[in-house]
């Protein structure tokens, strides 16, 4: 059964019990609807308009086989017509009616939240020709317009929803939930087939008094919901608001970070505000409309963001499993919710705010990477630059910029290399007639390709700077511990050498003292010259100790200077360093340093003019986007040029073919004899095709002129 009664939503074996068929007075089919509870049914307010004052509801899937007719009516004020703003986007259109008679609760069944981008779903409704209703397949192209409406595209032509099919209900393929109700299906003037349907969430803002009937968890976490006393609401970092909404519109990047600190108040209220105003179900009224108060450029799509998750505390487990919930991954729980993730190949918009808040931060980054490769778009909310900051941005902002810049290379390589001579090895062969000249694009081509050559450049220049800043942190410390190495060493030898001296005095003492005692047939002038070469020796030893003592502070003090020296050369080069790498910092410190300037109300222009060395901007990122349009437009006509070229020189082939036939008839023709005149054209037509390049059209002119020829004089004309 499907949440909340009824069979399977979306099984396509049998009528659903909760498809309702809708006629009007005149007994013709309004429109369908949905059985939400046994006496109320979801259908379009322009189904309730066509119908004029009398509907009646048909419950084609009733159990019995019957189709039981029932009487409705609004149900009071739930009504909601279509509107359109000044650009013609459309609004509403959903109603609610009220049978006079329930129907049973089994046939009934409830709205579910879900997140479907890209999949596929199927509606039953009752077009004209097929009154007792059918299947409609589509995929879900994606979120259109300021009401929250999604945008269908028939899986074939043929089932385009047609007139019978407004109020049909929208029952996803994968889960057989039902997630919408089909507004309209138009044929543009291109032939382009599309269909509308107006999702859960917005049929819930839209009625709240259907939120009961509604399941599935909602898209933005309780926690990250504006403060109930409005407090913060006047609270608006307008910048940070316009690069947050032009993310939540598709600006075209895949990953931002940004950096909300715990203290920044209107920096979180802004961020609190443009989550809400991103929501199809939180999103106000007064917002939706063209003519807003809001500040220009601050209000993003409705349905911007599938989930919006704080990440505060939670594990990366958890986080997983709110995704898989949210995308309908709840099939299979034995299996964790990453593997579920990584298995369905389902990509969403994905705001996680406090990730280095998390309880496995490192954890939630495998997460948030797993993601990304799968195509996700991420808006991540730190709230310090800390290391959780810089590893997140290395492993998500710049590793992959990084493997997109090399695939690019290698695809530039290709198109300059093996594919420009393909070109040129053509070009040498026949004369381009007819040819768009391709110079132009390869020039722009060979551009971008030095341009992406430099940027690898200047990322191994700050790569080399980085590394060259650890070695010089080392070597200052060792030098460093080396100074108080050789301090220590000199001490111990002061030490010792001081020891020595105390004992060689206390030798000549005892060696003195001694020969006193035993001295009576030593006469007085030995004594004397004893006791004055002693002094002598005294005193001398004392100057070399002295000496001694002032050549170890010497040294120190040499050994000192010498250290401060490199000390500060190293610095010297340090500070060099550390300013190129400001100036050629990352680019992902660039823009994160924008942004903070920005936010704060700082103009970074004249900074990054300071920091740009002549010739180019010292770590210049190019813009990759648009040299992959490029390498896509340049790769697409040298194939188309490679093409027409060969299609030239096969025909260079068939007209020498022609041209040797035609000649052995006009010899055969001949029997031995000659025709100067013909010889010459034959001649002239031989030495244009082996001509390189060959002119193909001039060549083909020449060899039908021969061919008329010959032709000629084998029909008996003469010369």
């Amino acid at each position: 059964m499907a949440a909340g009664g009824g069979d399977p939503a979306a099984s396509p074996m049998k009528t659903p019990s909760w498809a309702v068929r809708i006629r009007g007075a005149d007994g013709e089919i309004a429109g369908a609807g949905i059985l939400l509870t046994p006496d109320q049914v979801l259908t379009c307010a322009h189904v309730v308009d066509r119908a004029a004052d009398r509907l009646t509801a048909e419950f084609v899937g009733a159990a019995d086989h019957s189709v039981p007719a029932v009487r409705a009516r609004v149900d009071g004020t739930a009504y909601v017509p279509e509107t359109r703003d000044a650009d013609g986007d459309p609004s509403g259109d959903v109603a609610l009616l009220r049978l006079e008679r329930p129907r049973p609760a089994e046939e009934t069944v409830r709205l579910h939240r879900l997140s479907a981008p890209g999949r596929e779903v199927r509606m039953y409704g009752f077009p004209y020709a097929h009154n007792g209703g059918i299947w409609f397949r589509s995929t879900v192209v994606g979120g259109c317009g300021r009401d929250g409406q999604v945008q269908l595209s028939p899986v074939n032509p043929g089932e385009l929803a047609s007139p019978g099919c407004s109020g049909a209900g929208v029952a996803d393929s994968r889960t057989g939930e039902v997630i919408g109700m089909v507004l309209s299906g138009q044929l543009d003037q291109h032939g382009n087939r599309f269909s509308f349907m107006s999702p859960a969430e917005t049929i819930a803002r839209h009625l709240p008094r259907l939120k009961p009937r509604i399941v599935g968890p909602t898209a933005v976490d309780e926690r990250l919901l504006p403060a109930a006393d409005g407090a913060s609401q006047d609270l608006l970092d307008e910048p940070f608001a316009q690069r947050l909404a032009a993310w939540l519109r598709d600006d075209g990047s895949q990953v931002k970070i940004s950096v909300v600190e715990p203290g920044d108040a209107a920096r979180a209220a802004t961020l609190r505000r443009a989550i809400t105003l991103a929501d199809r179900e939180l999103r106000t009224a007064v917002s939706i409309d063209r003519a807003s108060l809001d500040p220009p450029g601050t209000v993003p799509s409705a349905g911007g963001h599938d989930l919006a998750v704080d990440a505060s505390g939670l594990t990366a487990a958890e986080i997983a499993e709110r995704i898989a919930e949210r995308i309908g991954l709840w099939q299979h729980p034995e299996h964790p919710p990453l593997d579920r993730i990584r298995a369905s190949k389902t990509s969403l918009n994905l705001v996680v705010v406090g990730v280095d808040e998390a309880a496995d931060p490192p954890d939630l980054l495998d997460l948030l990477d797993v993601l990304r490769a799968g195509g996700s778009r991420l808006l991540l909310v730190f709230r310090t630059a800390g290391d959780c900051h810089r590893r997140a941005r290395e492993r998500l902002l710049a590793r992959p910029a990084r493997e997109r810049r090399a695939r690019l290379v290698e695809r530039l390589r290709d198109i300059t290399g093996p594919l420009a001579e393909d070109l040129h090895e053509r070009l040498a062969a026949v004369v381009p007639s007819g040819v768009r000249p391709l110079d132009s694009e390869l020039v722009a081509a060979h551009a971008a390709l030095a341009a992406l050559l430099r940027a690898d450049e200047d990322d191994r220049e700050r790569d080399d700077d980085r590394d060259g800043d650890r070695h010089h942190d080392r070597d200052r410390d060792r030098d460093r511990d080396g100074d108080r190495d050789r301090d220590r060493d000199g001490d111990r030898d002061r030490d010792r050498d001081r020891d020595k001296d105390w004992r060689y005095d206390q030798d000549q003492d005892w060696h003195h003292g001694h020969d006193h005692g035993h001295g009576h047939g030593h006469d007085r002038d030995q004594d004397r010259r004893h006791d004055r070469d002693g002094g002598l020796h005294q005193d001398r030893r004392q100057v070399h100790d002295q000496d001694q003592d002032r050549w170890q502070a010497h040294g120190r003090d040499q050994d000192r200077w010498q250290a401060h020296g490199r000390d500060q050369d190293r610095q010297q080069v340090h500070d060099r360093d550390q300013d190129r790498c400001q100036a050629r910092g990352p680019v992902q410190d660039r823009q994160h340093d924008r942004d903070r300037d920005r936010d704060r109300g700082h103009d970074p222009v004249g900074d990054r003019k300071q920091a740009r060395a002549p010739g180019r901007a010292p770590g210049h990122t190019p813009d990759l986007d648009r040299y992959e349009l490029l390498a896509d437009r340049v790769a697409g006509r040298l194939r188309a040029g490679v093409a027409e070229l060969d299609r030239l020189r096969d025909r260079r082939d068939e007209l020498a073919g022609r041209l040797r036939g035609y000649h052995v008839l006009h010899q055969h023709s001949l029997g031995g004899e000659e025709d100067p005149a013909v010889d010459d054209l034959y001649l002239r037509a031989h030495a244009l095709l082996r001509t390189r390049p060959c002119d193909v059209r001039a060549a083909e002119a020449a060899v039908d002129a021969y061919t008329r020829r010959v032709e000629e004089h084998g029909g008996g004309d003469t010369r």
